[in-house]
């Protein structure tokens, strides 16, 4: 099973921006979907982002749209979670999930298996 170590989280104004990074190991990082998820607090972990094993295909939640880029490094292991133009509501702990991409689904949180431990986005005001 793949594992997933996020890093690149931290404190920025409203208006900033961040990347986001997950490193994987222990699977073959081309065979699977990745995505991003977040989990602010008193909330339900939420979708965010989703990107095929090609990355020729994303998908994003309707919230985050024109401001968050995923993408992926297939010679590095390594998705990416640009964001921009950050609002308050951003903040969360960030999670990537990653799930065979010969299994289906793109957001929901029960379609992937394998997660990393987060990482905190905090957006001031």
């Amino acid at each position: 099973q793949v594992q997933l170590v996020e890093s690149g989280g931290g404190l920025v104004q409203a208006g900033g921006s961040l990347r986001l990074s997950c490193a994987a190991s222990g699977g073959t990082f081309t065979t699977y979907t990745m995505a991003w998820f977040r989990q602010a607090p008193g909330k339900e972990r939420e979708f965010v982002a989703s990107i095929t094993s090609s990355g020729r295909s994303t998908y994003y939640a309707d919230s985050v749209k024109g401001r968050f880029t995923i993408s992926r490094d297939n010679g590095k292991n390594t998705v990416l979670l640009e964001m921009i133009s950050l609002k308050p509501e951003d903040t969360a702990v960030y999670y990537c999930a990653a799930r065979p991409s010969y299994s289906s689904g793109f957001r929901r949180e029960t379609d992937f298996g394998s997660w990393g431990q987060g990482t905190q986005v905090t957006v001031s005001s």
